[in-house]
């Protein structure tokens, strides 16, 4: 994740409307046309559309009816479009577009320099909207909500200060916290396990597993004191040991039994998966992800450039299937409902099979025979 915004490209100069001409900037009429046609958001800020049946100008991702081709005119801005005798279209507010950038850059600079992570009302009052569209917009621009991006920001901070050779106390200082009980607060969230541990690739935490027969074969589940780390087919002890080299890993006998009977119900109905207590870590945007897969009704299926877009990211679809990817806990995260945009299988780490399948069981079919 970026520790800034990206900068708006530079506009390019009033976009001729001869077909395949190229406009300074490399952007001409024809790519411009198809931007607004799909409604692009990546070229707000990079040029206007002039509707001259109407006298107005829009941003090309305007949600208004699409004017006739022959209707319409580029413009490099607002400026433009405005001396050429047009105004600015009062659904998508044009105008704002370098407000919001300014106001996005703004907001960044002041959750970086904060010892806290700034209170939503507060950001959105620093910068002039209110809390409800200044949660739209930096979600929109970034992937991610304001509180995420701060919190991303300083664990990520640590992250890099904890795998050197500084103290921990310095290195939770250094990381932008007032104080370490507010890094041991989040960290543990966020890393499941104490600073020192994490700097010493999990040395020190204790790991019970146990593996328990499934309706898909073997399952491995891994838990710590804060919930499940690892839910896994055809992995053994040895492989979680290569995943946690320096963590304690001993058998979980009785004190699993609860999560293991709820895991392996889950496996047999995927669609009614329990609530299970988790002990994960993932960025910003594969928590955006991962929440965005849960909110996935069972039995049915999104892209990966549809999860990617939800998650805040329109055109992250690669992104998107990589946090699928980085799932640690099958079926409790239901990576197995993300497809690719053709609706074919796409990836999944524990075998195609078993993604047909877990589909298959949520949609109260037996899986189709191959």
């Amino acid at each position: 994740m970026p520790d800034r915004a990206a900068p708006l490209p530079d506009p390019p100069a009033d976009l001729p409307d001869t077909p395949g001409a190229a406009a300074p900037g490399g952007i001409d009429a024809d790519l411009a046309w198809a931007a607004v046609l799909r409604r692009d958001r990546g070229f707000d800020g990079r040029f206007v559309t002039g509707v001259m049946t109407t006298g107005i100008y829009c941003r090309p991702s305007c949600a208004a009816r699409h004017p006739g081709r022959a209707n319409v005119r580029f413009f490099a801005d607002g400026e433009a479009a405005r001396a050429a005798g047009l105004r600015p279209c009062l659904r998508c507010r044009p105008d704002e577009v370098a407000r919001d950038a300014a106001a996005l850059a703004r907001a960044i600079d002041l959750i970086a320099a904060a010892d806290a992570p700034p209170a939503l009302g507060t950001l959105a009052a620093a910068v002039g909207y209110s809390p409800a569209h200044f949660h739209r917009l930096f979600r929109r621009a970034t992937g991610v909500t304001p509180a995420d991006y701060a919190r991303a920001l300083r664990a990520r901070r640590a992250e890099t200060a904890l795998a050197g050779d500084t103290r921990v106390t310095d290195a939770i200082y250094e990381a932008g916290y007032a104080a370490p009980s507010r890094f041991y607060a989040e960290a543990g969230d966020r890393l499941g396990m104490t600073p020192r541990a994490w700097r010493d690739g999990g040395r020190g935490v204790t790991i019970r597993f146990t593996v328990a027969d499934t309706a898909l074969g073997p399952m491995l589940l891994a838990a710590t004191g804060r919930g499940i780390c690892r839910l896994a087919f055809e992995e053994d002890e040895a492989g979680l040991r290569a995943r946690f080299p320096n963590a304690v890993i001993e058998p979980g006998g009785a004190a699993l039994d609860g999560l293991v009977a709820a895991a392996v119900a889950a496996v047999a109905r995927p669609d009614a998966a329990p609530d299970l207590p988790l002990d994960i870590a993932g960025t910003a945007f594969q928590q955006a992800v991962w929440r965005e897969l849960s909110r996935v009704p069972p039995g049915q299926t999104v892209s990966y450039a549809a999860l990617a877009a939800r998650a805040g990211r329109p055109g992250a679809a690669r992104a998107a299937g990589s946090a699928c990817g980085a799932n640690q806990v099958a079926v409790l995260i239901p990576c197995h409902r993300a497809l690719r945009g053709d609706g074919s299988m796409g990836g999944y780490a524990w075998g195609l099979d078993r993604k047909r399948a877990l589909l298959a069981l949520e949609r109260g079919a037996a899986p189709d025979p191959e």
